[in-house]
């Protein structure tokens, strides 16, 4: 016993002595995940699974010290289970922030979720803003933490559950928020009835939001490998024809419009996703598709519009959307009464635009 004691003591003064070298473990295992996430469904769901183990013990702190104190007679220092919970922090941040910054339309709002997963990892390794000015506050710790959970859900359960992206952000929604309950709950002591009613309200609130900024949430698993607005698709190949920028209107109503995309998204992950034909800023078609991941090359799949307004000119948009409308990304192009168009090719957006 006394010899574990005294090993913990000393993880603890080394923890203490090198700070930065935690930090850095935390960034650069959260790169590794990444890419052996990429690349190997069974390294993914091993990664995933130890991410959440890790909040277990962060959630339950609280019993675990005590059990510990009960069992084995001593208990940790404090300082120990902050560095501990910080290091949490750090790991969970630094692996969800790759996919999120793959996936993000950084045109959209999707930038302030992504804006704000970064400024939390940076937070979690600067100790003078993560002791002093974050972790006193309360509301603003509690904010942190269920951030940081709900951010490694959306990126670990597609993985391990091989489930849709719109099942994937409800469960991580629906656990993000009953894994906050037991730290809401003790920042609000229920010693009279109404305060139960309150922490309620406030569970229900944190949902509803949660599930109403869905739209600006990046798809952590899904995103653009490959686009192309094209009059051509070779169906041996799969590959696309020319792409275009800008065309004639009579030019699009004589041929139409293929938007192609090449999806990547995890092995084994079956997806309905939609291209959503937008006119000047109106949706004027919907179309589904189902994509299948694991290809290196993404997921090749397209939709071809031939039915358009009769005076199609403007500007024209085609959203790449989840079936829950998170967007993973958007192809865009201009129709102009002229035939005397630029028919070059270059590309109608950039994959993650």
């Amino acid at each position: 016993m006394f010899l574990w004691k005294t090993r913990l003591l000393r993880l603890f003064a080394l923890v203490r002595r090198y700070p930065g070298v935690i930090a850095a473990f935390g960034f650069v295992s959260g790169l590794v995940s990444f890419f052996l996430v990429d690349r190997h469904e069974g390294f993914a769901r091993i990664i995933a699974v130890l991410m959440l183990v890790s909040w277990v013990w962060l959630i339950l702190e609280q019993v675990l010290r005590q059990a510990m104190e009960r069992w084995f007679g001593f208990g940790l220092p404090p300082p120990l289970l902050r560095y501990a919970t910080q290091l949490i922090h750090q790991e969970s941040l630094f692996f969800a922030l790759p996919f999120f910054s793959t996936t993000t339309s950084w045109n959209s709002g999707q930038l302030l979720f992504t804006g704000a997963l970064g400024v939390a990892a940076l937070v979690s390794i600067i100790d003078p803003i993560y002791y002093r000015r974050l972790a006193p506050r309360r509301w603003l710790y509690l904010t942190y933490h269920t951030l940081t959970l709900f951010a490694v859900l959306l990126a670990a359960l597609p993985v391990i559950l091989q489930i849709p992206t719109p099942e994937s952000y409800q469960l991580a929604l629906g656990v993000a928020v009953l894994l906050s309950f037991p730290s809401i709950a003790g920042s609000l002591p229920l010693q009279r009835w109404w305060r139960g009613l309150v922490l309620v309200g406030l569970m229900a609130a944190l949902a509803g939001a949660g599930w109403w900024l869905r739209l600006w949430v990046p798809p952590a698993t899904l995103w653009l490998h490959d686009v192309a607005l094209t009059t051509q698709i070779d169906d041996v190949s799969r590959a696309p024809g020319r792409s275009l920028r800008e065309m004639s209107g009579a030019q699009l109503n004589g041929q139409g419009l293929y938007a192609y995309t090449a999806i990547n998204a995890p092995l084994g992950l079956q997806e309905r996703i939609w291209h959503v034909w937008m006119h000047d800023g109106v949706e004027v078609d919907r179309i589904a598709i189902d994509i299948r991941g694991g290809r290196k090359e993404g997921y090749r799949a397209w939709t071809h519009k031939q039915n358009f307004p009769p005076r199609p000119e403007g500007r024209w948009q085609v959203k790449v959307l989840t079936d829950a409308g998170q967007m993973i990304g958007a192809l865009r192009f201009r129709v102009t009464a002229s035939a005397a168009v630029d028919a070059g090719v270059a590309p109608a957006s950039l994959p993650r635009q």
